[in-house]
């Protein structure tokens, strides 16, 4: 026990040194290994654990969806789904700000990423909203709540990295992520038409152009399109979710090319940029493989298992304490950095009070997401702010309203399972 310890000393070391959370955890646990087992044993699990999880077939669909998404920021695309929406609702008191929301559905259908869907709608949703008068303060948070779409709403990255973590159906995580997100979108609509209706925060925006709006959506029928093909194709089990993912960079680069908008300088940046984001996932999935590892040989999952096997506590309770955990390492670490420290040790213990693995999914994804918003850390946010200009405590104001509702539909999705459960149910086995 004291040697586990050390290395969770070691561990918090290596980031309070701002070590890249893969390295610092891959360190950690060839270290606990090496004092564990020896140094030849520790090396041989090394090299067993980073080719095994690094050579799974399942994550072909990571650079796929990422690069997906490079090519349609790249090919202008996503921008003209942002118009579109806008030409839409725009012209409701807070249409703009819901027509944001809209925009950030269609958005992390399309990404996949939470702050690339923030960075995207801070620069060209927020010009909008500042134009039409609207409070500095309400738009960026709807800008930074918006982007938090993208960790539920397939085709999440977060989503596929717990399903690789946990050995977990990425298909069906994908469907279950749906009626979350847009119970969520929903709830976001819904703040902003009380705060709307309550401040002068949110004005009316251009007067409804039908003829403007229909021929703004022109642009975005294709990408509606693809979305309904690639989610439809995991849905009715045609494709696998890396095939899926194929078809969509597929799809992408067909709709980029006919609409004459990607560049070859933009198709080079997508490449490379695809790459980058893939390298650092993959070495946060294989660096985390090896911490688990550790934890097996110390047996202190097994430990755990027996705790609560035996605790008095419910197991309602026991879910409490690991969602409020999760929140509270939301406030100082990113995303898929929560994925890799606590799935190791929260995937068995929920398993073990008998939770299903695709809801316990959604639950984690939709408490990271909360994550993103909470200070000190709150990375979107921050990206909201890098890219508007506004004060990052005028946007952290901004979103507790926004902050008050994630937190409800957190609670609605954990008191009522089947919301999530529903659609894939309907995919059988």
């Amino acid at each position: 026990m004291f040697t586990f310890f050390l290395i969770l000393v070691v561990l918090a070391v290596l980031m309070i040194l701002r070590m890249p959370i893969a390295f610092a955890m891959g360190i950690s646990g060839f270290l606990g290994l090496a004092m564990q087992l020896g140094m030849k044993p520790a090396l041989s699990v090394l090299e067993r654990t980073f080719f095994d999880t690094s050579s799974s077939f399942i994550l072909v669909s990571i650079p796929l969806f990422i690069l997906m998404a490079e090519l349609l920021t790249a090919g202008d695309v996503t921008r003209r789904a942002i118009i579109a929406c806008q030409n839409w609702v725009g012209h409701f008191r807070g249409g703009l700000a819901m027509a944001t929301v809209a925009a950030s559905v269609l958005l992390a259908a399309l990404v996949g990423s939470s702050t690339a869907s923030t960075a995207a709608m801070a620069a060209s949703a927020f010009p909008e909203m500042r134009r039409h008068k609207y409070h500095d303060r309400l738009s960026a948070a709807v800008v930074s709540v918006g982007g938090t779409l993208a960790v539920v709403v397939p085709p999440s990255i977060v989503l596929v990295v717990y399903g690789v973590l946990t050995e977990t159906s990425i298909g069906k995580l994908f469907i279950a992520g749906i009626l979350p997100g847009l119970l969520t979108a929903a709830g976001l609509c819904t703040v902003i038409k009380l705060i709307a209706n309550r401040t002068d925060y949110a004005p009316k925006g251009d007067p409804f152009e039908l003829r403007k709006a229909a021929r703004s959506s022109v642009n975005v029928l294709p990408i509606a399109l693809l979305i309904v093909a690639v989610i439809g194709a995991i849905y009715g089990g045609l494709t696998s979710p890396s095939e899926a993912a194929a078809l969509g960079v597929m799809g992408s680069l067909i709709v980029v090319l006919a609409q004459r908008t990607l560049t070859i300088k933009g198709l080079g940046t997508s490449i490379s940029s695809s790459i980058r984001a893939t390298v650092m996932i993959v070495a946060i999935i294989a660096c985390s493989a090896i911490f688990s590892n550790y934890l097996a040989f110390t047996r202190v999952t097994q430990s755990i298992l027996e705790f609560v096997s035996t605790t008095d506590m419910s197991r309602e309770v026991i879910l409490a304490l690991i969602v409020l955990i999760l929140l509270v390492m939301g406030m100082f670490m990113d995303q898929l950095a929560i994925l890799s420290l606590a799935m190791p040790l929260a995937f068995p213990t929920a398993m073990a009070l008998g939770y299903d693995a695709i809801w316990f999914g959604i639950i984690v994804t939709k408490t990271v997401e909360i994550g993103l918003l909470t200070p000190p850390l709150g990375l979107n946010a921050y990206v909201a702010s890098a890219q508007t200009g506004v004060p990052l405590g005028t946007i952290f104001r901004g979103i507790v309203p926004f902050l008050i509702m994630e937190i409800i539909v957190l609670i609605g999705l954990i008191m009522f399972p089947e919301v999530t459960l529903f659609l894939p149910d309907l995919m059988g086995k």
